[in-house]
């Protein structure tokens, strides 16, 4: 299937922001090991610093990730930074493939589209996070080349 990127519209904005921001929440205690009101509480500091006043940060870009027929298969938001070593990189804030779409190589062509949009800037690198618990994204991006830099631990006591 040919995928392509678009920029996400204003009417799509709402639906959108209130759609990541739950999805991010629930993966915090879900694959982060947060407890809810930790989770609630880490959300509502990201969310007013990644969407000021429901709007993405000046660095941040939205993108609908669309099949050939035009159909919104899922979502794509990025923003250039810089790496530890200082190079401006394109970074993924999130990628996400519509659940029922799932299991059919969306998710590789998308990181692909998203790796292409980086080379088409000029940059020669990209970067993501990714929460431990979240297998089945991490695989994948093994899969591409991504390489493991950090893993942050803890235990409850």
């Amino acid at each position: 299937m040919a995928l392509r990127l678009r920029p996400l519209r204003g009417d799509e904005l709402p639906a959108y922001v209130e759609h990541s921001r739950a999805a991010y929440e629930r993966e915090l205690v879900t694959q982060a090991g947060l407890s809810p009101e930790v989770a609630a509480t880490k959300t509502e500091t990201d969310w007013e610093r990644l969407f000021p006043g429901g709007r993405p940060a000046p660095d941040s870009e939205l993108f609908a990730v669309e099949d050939e027929s035009g159909e919104r298969v899922g979502d794509l938001w990025i923003a250039e930074r810089e790496n530890d070593g200082g190079d401006k990189v394109l970074y993924v804030y999130s990628i996400e493939i519509a659940a029922e779409l799932r299991g059919r190589g969306l998710g590789r062509e998308a990181m692909l589209l998203f790796e292409e949009e980086a080379r088409s800037r000029g940059l020669s690198g990209t970067s993501l996070t990714v929460l431990g618990g979240n297998e089945v994204a991490r695989s994948l991006y093994r899969s591409l080349g991504y390489v493991e830099r950090a893993v942050f631990m803890s235990k409850t006591l």
